[in-house]
């Protein structure tokens, strides 16, 4: 459990919840181009969702069906908590030495 604590607290961060509001919305207008839109060919929408969560996603591409497109999921979380950590380690940097020396 306590493993879990970190990534949580790495997932609400303001840079965490904005990376995924971001693929969310891909998706969702990738999800809207294929059903909504009538093609005369092939179109490429969905391939946006896996370039907002490369590299990770691009690891599940060859996978046969639906196990690709779990690479959206798993790339989105993964980057997502890669960037909260990141955000989360820079501003308590940032915040430790904002008060006066001695204090």
């Amino acid at each position: 459990m306590n493993g879990i604590r970190p990534l949580i607290q790495a997932l609400r961060t303001p840079v965490a919840l904005g990376y995924l509001l971001i693929v969310a919305g891909v998706a969702v207008w990738a999800g809207a181009d294929a059903l909504l839109v009538d093609h005369a060919d092939a179109s490429l929408a969905a391939i946006w969702a896996f370039l907002v969560t490369a590299p990770t996603s691009l690891l599940f591409v060859m996978l046969p069906g639906p196990l690709a497109w779990t690479g959206i999921v798993i790339g989105a979380v993964a980057q997502a908590a890669v960037l909260g950590a990141a955000y989360r380690g820079l501003s308590g940097r940032f915040t430790r030495h904002a008060g006066p020396r001695g204090a």
